[in-house]
């Protein structure tokens, strides 16, 4: 899928992420607030911002709030959002993979359930690296990867069912050696968090991402042919004729100690 074909789609959907409870709280957001502390940032950048809900959850402890997408129509979601709350903030229309921001710019860069759908990962976690200060921190929550094969090609197809933008959901491993080759000192790792720990319905997934009926029943019909141990793994369980999903993620922090 081309960045520009997943700026596109984004661009259509970008009303629903501002209701979307996926998006806009979640027990990874407080695990990094709770973690960060009453630590105060002059300068904090959220990278593939969507409708702004990470970036805007540090008002009252940062100085500027930016948010980056690349879909025009997310941005006017975050600067709708931030509006109304009081905040200000400002929105930069750009890729992750190619930040228009001198290097050392931001004390904290922020990235949140958007790394699965880079086209070149790898360059994006360097240019939030680069874009971030010396001393300063980059933090990614995204879908955690699951271990094994089986698990991670259903897992593989029903992201791409429910969001054909979607490229890959990486693992623990490769999250920290993603950040260790950008030059980043891994300091905290949340390995695995359910964002919904009740559940969220195939349904209401399908509905934030505009799926469509089709790939609905798709992922449900992939659901109920998969086994016991498979649905665990993915934080999935049963509920009569729908399955309800924990949405396992990841957290990760890391220093920029680059010395530049």
């Amino acid at each position: 899928m081309s960045s520009n074909s997943s700026s596109q789609r984004f661009d259509k959907i970008a009303a629903n992420y501002i209701t979307s409870e996926v998006h806009a709280s979640s027990p990874t957001i407080r695990k990094l607030h709770e973690y960060l502390g009453a630590e105060f940032f002059p300068a904090v950048c959220d990278i593939a911002c969507g409708a702004g809900h990470f970036g805007l959850s540090f008002a009252g402890k940062a100085g500027r709030i930016i948010g980056v997408d690349p879909a025009a129509n997310m941005l006017r979601a975050m600067e709708k959002q931030s509006a109304e709350r009081g905040v200000v903030v400002e929105t930069v229309n750009a890729r992750a993979e190619a930040l228009p921001f001198e290097s050392g710019t931001f004390d904290l860069t922020l990235c949140r359930l958007a790394a699965h759908h880079f086209s070149d990962v790898a360059r994006a976690v360097g240019e939030m690296q680069r874009v971030t200060r010396d001393g300063g921190r980059v933090a990614i929550i995204d879908l955690a990867g699951p271990a094994t094969a089986a698990e991670e090609a259903l897992n593989h197809d029903i992201e791409l069912l429910h969001d054909p933008t979607h490229v890959r959901s990486y693992t623990i491993a490769e999250w920290r050696e993603l950040f260790e080759s950008a030059g980043l000192v891994i300091e905290y790792c949340e390995p695995v968090q359910h964002e919904f720990p009740a559940g969220l319905s195939v349904k209401r997934w399908c509905e934030i991402s505009s799926s469509g009926m089709a790939a609905e029943n798709k992922i449900r019909e992939k659901l109920r042919r998969a086994d016991t141990g498979q649905l665990r793994a993915l934080g999935i369980h049963r509920d009569g004729d729908e399955f309800l999903l924990g949405i396992p993620t990841m957290l990760m922090v890391g220093r920029n100690q680059s010395g530049e």
